[in-house]
């Protein structure tokens, strides 16, 4: 009888630690794919963060007039500016609409790589903190912080190939608060999708709001298939993963941001006027009614309205 519950004794304590080595393994696991350390957030606000538009001198103005006209709002005086670390010279431009605010540039000399392939502009509170979150959450530096007219840029790099340029003003800029807030549209491989949420999470101190792992196709122009959707919330504002193979259909992938209006019919009709072509003709889900636009000057664009259940 002693010799049994010794027998029951060991087996137990030897589940124990089996368990706790598959534990531990697992946790280490865990620990070696997760951002290290904390990270201050940074961001300040999306009415700040840009969708970065480059247009064809010859085109800039008939774009921003086009999209003045179709979202209605403001802009910031013309100028022509060196806006990267090496020589170059560009015209830009601020749009401030309710939907959401662009970066407008057209480069009068050669683009200086990387720039141009980069999504979006975030203002953040202190480019050193920022750009030590970006590196603490395997984000990469492509562009090190260097000085600008009015103040500081960087440009990185997340997992998955994701370029974001970091901005910091000598004068805090002061906009409105949008009426709808954009999303950043981005189109990540299902290889690098968790390492992509994972450090943008971390970096901008957000949440996920939903991980649809089978979202309607249409929405990416492949009506008869799913795809993975992850929505992404911070005070950078709202992100969008789309997790896809890459066999999209023009022009899905083009479209950088999506611009939730109130009445997508309205907007249509305004934006037809003002030079726009609608490039997918509107579809809808349970979530929205969209369409993909194109704009004097190339930008692609994602436009909808929520759709109420």
């Amino acid at each position: 009888m002693r010799f049994k519950r010794m027998l029951a004794r060991t087996s137990v304590a030897i589940v124990l630690m089996i368990g706790f080595a598959s534990e531990s393994q697992y946790f280490r696991t865990f620990a070696q794919s997760t951002p290290k350390g904390r990270t201050a957030g940074v961001a300040v606000g999306p009415q700040y963060d840009t969708t970065h538009v480059y247009v064809a001198p010859q085109d800039f103005d008939r774009f921003v007039a086009s999209v003045v006209a179709t979202f209605g709002g403001t802009t910031s005086k013309l100028g022509v500016f060196t806006v990267t670390p090496t020589p170059s010279e560009t015209m830009s431009q601020l749009v401030l609409t309710p939907v959401g605010t662009l970066s407008v540039f057209g480069f009068k000399t050669p683009i200086p790589f990387p720039f141009g392939d980069e999504r979006t502009g975030y203002l953040v509170t202190d480019m050193g903190e920022a750009i030590r979150a970006a590196k603490t959450t395997n984000a990469d530096v492509l562009v090190a912080v260097f000085n600008d007219p009015i103040g500081q840029d960087a440009i990185i790099q997340w997992p998955g190939g994701v370029n974001t340029q970091l901005y910091w003003h000598t004068t805090p800029p002061s906009y409105a608060p949008l009426q709808t807030v954009p999303e950043n549209r981005v189109y990540v491989s299902p290889e690098r999708a968790d390492a992509f949420v994972r450090s943008f999470l971390a970096f901008s101190h957000g949440s996920v709001v939903s991980d649809e792992p089978r979202a309607p196709g249409v929405e990416i122009g492949r009506p008869a298939e799913t795809y993975r959707r992850v929505r992404i919330e911070s005070k950078f504002g709202k992100l969008t993963a789309l997790v896809t193979n890459g066999h999209l259909p023009y022009p899905y992938g083009r479209e950088m941001t999506g611009y939730e209006v109130t009445n997508l019919t309205d907007m249509l009709t305004k934006a037809k006027a003002s030079g726009v072509d609608v490039l997918m003709p509107p579809y809808k889900t349970d979530e929205r009614e969209a369409v993909v636009v194109q704009f004097p000057g190339g930008y692609i664009a994602e436009i909808h309205s929520i759709r109420k259940k």
